[in-house]
């Protein structure tokens, strides 16, 4: 780990003291010392753990999806999660969830309300069944994953949600019928009594005051936000660090954690300007190119230093893994072929690098105890049994030398 270049409010320490099996100080000894984890969420959408059509995912995609996350985001689109009233893809979705978890990787489900991608099954119920069931079908994920899958995105782009028109759909019925304050007040409520522990998250693209203006109206009514999800798909070209600045500073202001929930940089063309809803951009090829992809890896480099460095935020998400998910773009970290691109170096690079901490020798004093500071998250001692955990607050371990 670089100390220097890693900000300060990241880093942790502790007091270890170092005893052999007899309960005796193992003084005046050089160790090493290893990070198991990070605290800070680093995530991307997960898609690829999931079987589709009989297919599991492929194994060096995975592997390399490993090697650099301990985040990753599972879909659960009402549509598609149930595509026949009373016919779920829970196992699935489980199976994926637990191979995640068995990896040490944090899980969360996305999203539990959604007008996009809604089950069309709900639209012959009048809007009071409709809540009913959309409560209910909260209440049975939340319930049915707990302890598997306890950080949720609740209900998703709100701030679009009574005016969207491109089709009909129950979930904005319910937007324009009970509005927009008292539906993020019915499932964030329903979230909360199923999973009382749970980490449950408000999320957005629309990063302009009328977001502001929603959490604060859903505050003023008592609902209780875990975090605020702030989505940055840039298909049309990166925001750059003064819009960073900017949406950071104005969320900021809530005391609420941030997670940057969905992210996209491309690494080939942009979409055009004129394209207001990117789902209107339907192309058979959209291929990276070399500059597009040191593009990207100079942009991904400078967004995860700015976002990294604000002690508000406490996830980031890219979206694809790899190229041609949504949209076919070449938004990934690697390619359909599942190459390495620079901006998936870059990443690892601080992740595992810059702010990892690998085989570092440690020195003991006359007493068996040694300071240990490093980014907040858990280590081992080579040989020792026993986690130390760097958090927030200066802490003391003891571990046992074999």
């Amino acid at each position: 780990m670089n100390i220097a270049t890693t900000p300060s409010h990241r880093i942790g320490e502790a007091l270890v003291r170092v005893v052999d099996k007899n309960g005796k100080p193992v003084a005046d000894k050089d160790l090493l010392l290893n990070q198991k984890s990070h605290e800070f969420l680093f995530g991307s959408g997960a898609f690829d753990f999931l079987e589709y059509e009989g297919k599991k995912g492929d194994p060096d995609r995975l592997e390399k999806w490993l090697k650099m996350f301990n985040y990753g985001t599972l879909p659960f689109y009402w549509g598609f999660y149930e595509p026949k009233e009373g016919s779920v893809e829970f196992e699935s979705r489980m199976e994926a969830a637990k191979i995640l978890k068995s990896n040490n990787v944090t899980i969360k489900g996305h999203p539990l309300c959604w007008h996009t991608v809604c089950a069309d099954w709900l639209m012959e119920y009048p809007d009071e069944v409709i809540l009913d069931k959309q409560l209910a079908r909260i209440n049975r994920e939340v319930t049915a994953f707990k302890g598997v899958i306890d950080i949720w995105d609740v209900i998703n782009e709100v701030v679009i949600m009574p005016v969207f028109d491109k089709y009909d759909n129950a979930v904005t019925r319910l937007c324009k019928r009970y509005g927009q304050v008292g539906l993020v007040k019915e499932v964030f409520a329903a979230a909360k009594a199923a999973n009382p522990d749970g980490t449950f998250i408000i999320n957005d693209f629309n990063t302009s005051p009328k977001y502001e203006e929603l959490i604060e109206k859903c505050l003023d009514a008592g609902v209780e936000f875990s975090a605020i999800g702030i989505q940055s798909h840039q298909h049309q070209g990166y925001w750059g660090a003064e819009k960073l600045y900017d949406v950071l500073k104005r969320f900021s202001r809530f005391g609420i954690p941030i997670h940057f929930t969905e992210n996209t940089l491309v690494s080939g063309t942009l979409i055009p300007e004129y394209i207001e809803d990117l789902n209107d951009w339907q192309v058979t090829e959209w291929p990276t190119t070399p500059e597009g992809e040191a593009r990207q890896a100079q942009q991904w480099e400078e967004m995860y230093r700015i976002l990294f460095a604000d002690p508000n935020v406490k996830a980031i998400t890219g979206w694809d893994f790899a190229d041609g998910a949504w949209l076919n773009a070449p938004s990934g970290l690697v390619t359909t072929d599942n190459r390495c691109k620079p901006a998936y170096y870059k990443l690892l690079s601080l992740v595992k690098g810059e702010w990892w901490t690998k085989d570092e020798t440690i020195h003991t004093n006359s007493e068996g105890i040694v300071s240990v500071k490093g980014t907040k998250g858990t280590y081992e001692i080579t040989g020792a049994e026993g986690i130390i955990t760097l958090g927030s607050e200066p802490s003391e371990t003891t571990v046992v030398l074999g």
